[in-house]
């Protein structure tokens, strides 16, 4: 996790000294998130990885696919026992970018929307008692903002119920 971590931050470091670039969102973008996911399906705590993919079908709307694994749990402590639970999501998704509508920053391209995909979720329990969630069929919304340091790469930040309340990372458009 150090490694993908100074990843993003050597990415952000040499976007910084680049070219201005110009983000708003336009038909034919094709968009990749890389990164990290903070914070625990179910109300959890946990941290994982994730890549959502979009291609742009008009000039403010975008469609494409997300995957998403998170892990949260505790180990041990003063009765001896510990759980996990691990996530993954697949699903599919759609934005629609707003930012043309009010912004003159063309840096950045703000966007939100839904997701519908299949969650599996496992668990283990160390000790009296067994929990688990079930997988199944899950509905998200989101929000969120990229900011590119060049015209093709920059970080990005989501908020909302999807695979975790906030995910964060490195941004590419094709």
């Amino acid at each position: 996790m150090k490694k993908i971590l100074f990843s993003f931050l050597l990415a952000a470091v040499l976007g910084v000294t680049s070219e201005k670039a110009f983000a708003q969102f336009e038909k034919g973008d094709k968009l990749l998130n890389v990164g990290i996911n903070l914070g625990g399906t179910y109300g959890g705590g946990g941290i994982g990885a994730g890549a959502s993919f979009e291609g742009g079908v008009h000039d403010f709307i975008s469609v494409g696919g997300q995957f998403d694994f998170v892990h949260w749990g505790y180990g041990g402590g003063i009765y001896g026992y510990g759980w996990n639970y691990n996530f993954i999501s697949i699903g599919a998704r759609g934005s629609y970018h707003f930012g043309k509508h009010f912004l003159t920053i063309d840096n950045l391209d703000l966007y939100a929307g839904p997701a519908l995909g299949y969650r599996i979720a496992t668990s283990s329990y160390d000790g009296v008692g067994y929990d688990a969630y079930g997988s199944g069929v899950f509905f998200g919304a989101f929000a969120g903002a990229r900011y590119y340091f060049k015209p093709t790469m920059g970080v990005f930040a989501e908020v909302g119920y999807n695979a975790s309340p906030l995910k964060a990372g490195i941004t590419f458009k094709f």
